[in-house]
């Protein structure tokens, strides 16, 4: 990178950051100018540890060589493609590299740019899929409170994190919600699945009978509710909503934008829990963050519901301008290449039992009322500050940013997420940020 582009601009003014509190930012700039592996270089020469796989995305770690190396040969020889109406090699392989590694049963990839555009997608295939099948009656979808589906229209509706969707008018009609899972009361400080909840599930069984299995389309949770908190499904409750959604017909969406590509130990958090549900929303990991791309994978029978009527018609009038753009492609044929090579689909397993010791010893630290943990993923719920929600987990995020620590927080919940590549001597070191910064933090 040249020197210019690593110095610090000269007006901040221009860019409206997303999800940022731009003014705080401003006066006080965390730069990023550099990466490799597992560290951050920032604009004054610090290395920062990522604790958070930069937005749960580099699963592989940064600046990986086979990845950089296929975007740069992919740009020299096909930069852009166009999707509709015509295709190129590299696309058809991506489709059947993952393929190979999803759930049984998911035969077909449908690409996208995001989490938010899978989500989309995949909400619009259940309504199209269902008046393909002569069931347009089933319109109403059902997400879950406290769940996150990325920020575009459909997926704040079906969403329920309040502050995501106060100040949108009056989003999408025909939307009900689950209750969360989250019970601190019961499964405080639990180490993986917690015990309690699963009956929570039962309350799908309630909704179907105040508006009639026939209207409803589609249920789409995250197995695992990331940006929220990482909060962990109790066991068996996944188990019952895939039976609830079989009883009656309706679809079942699992948003795995997170948990996909290897953050559970498994490829995805459908493999983990032994749950296969009807679609799949990714993004994320499936380039390692380093080129927008996701892709919805869908049950061959949904696929098949549409391949019906004249050959020359489009059967699904949906897609991006980008959907399998080459270049992103390329990026991810050669993250798929660096995930199959290092084990790293499998590798948070092996991780696992150490990331919980450590994550747990921060158990009796100043303000921690709550630790989760599954995979390669875990919070640390902090007491808020009275009157001040937020700003106790805003604090230790920069405090942890100064002492050379990348973590996210949301609400006052720090949130961790490593590269698949971390070691257990870079876990300590982590935890051992986090412990440093919460006896710092009033």
């Amino acid at each position: 990178m040249s020197n210019r582009l690593k110095a610090m601009p000269n007006d901040l003014s221009a860019f409206w950051m997303p999800f940022t509190a731009n003014r705080q930012f401003k006066q006080a700039p965390r730069m990023l100018v550099a990466s490799k592996d597992m560290h951050y270089t920032t604009s004054d020469g610090r290395k920062v540890m990522d604790g958070t796989a930069g937005l749960w995305c580099v699963n592989a770690g940064h600046c990986r060589p086979k990845i950089t190396e296929a975007i740069r040969e992919q740009a020299g020889e096909l930069d852009y493609a166009p999707a509709f109406q015509m295709g190129h090699p590299i696309v058809f392989e991506l489709a059947n590299r993952l393929v190979d590694i999803a759930p049984a049963g998911m035969d077909h990839v449908f690409f996208t740019n995001s989490g938010s555009e899978s989500v989309e997608t995949a909400l619009k295939i259940a309504l199209a899929y269902h008046r393909a099948r002569g069931e347009g009656s089933r319109t109403r979808l059902i997400g879950r409170e406290r769940g996150y589906h990325g920020v575009n229209f459909g997926g704040i509706s079906v969403g329920g994190i309040v502050s995501n969707r106060k100040m949108f008018g009056t989003l999408l009609g025909g939307v009900d919600h689950l209750p969360h899972t989250h019970l601190p009361a019961k499964n405080a400080f639990t180490k993986g699945e917690p015990e309690y909840g699963a009956e929570l599930a039962d309350e799908l069984e309630r909704i179907v009978t105040l508006h009639d299995a026939s209207t409803i389309a589609a249920v789409i949770v995250e197995p695992v509710a990331g940006s929220t908190g990482v909060l962990i499904p109790p066991k068996g409750y996944l188990k019952k909503l895939r039976d609830i959604c079989t009883k009656h017909g309706i679809l079942l969406i699992f948003d795995e934008v997170i948990t996909g590509f290897g953050r559970l130990g498994t490829p995805f958090a459908a493999d983990y829990f032994g749950v296969v549900p009807d679609l799949i929303t990714t993004a994320k990991g499936i380039t390692n963050g380093v080129v927008p791309m996701g892709a919805v994978f869908a049950k061959k029978e949904i696929h098949d519901a549409f391949m019906n009527g004249p050959e020359h018609m489009i059967e699904l009038f949906h897609g991006y301008t980008y959907s399998g753009n080459p270049i992103a492609c390329a990026a991810a044929l050669g993250t798929l290449d660096t995930y199959k090579e290092e084990g790293l689909l499998t590798r948070g397993a092996e991780l696992a039992p150490h990331w919980e010791e450590a994550l747990h010893s921060l158990k009796g630290e100043p303000h921690v009322i709550d630790i989760r943990n599954i995979g390669l993923v875990g919070a640390i719920e902090l007491e808020p500050i009275a009157g001040q929600p937020t700003k106790r987990a805003f604090s230790a995020f920069i405090k942890a940013f100064e002492r050379g620590a990348l973590i996210r927080t949301t609400g006052d919940i720090i949130a961790l997420s490593p590269p698949l590549i971390i070691t257990k001597g870079q876990i300590d070191e982590l935890i051992d940020h986090v412990r440093e910064v919460l006896r710092m933090i009033d």
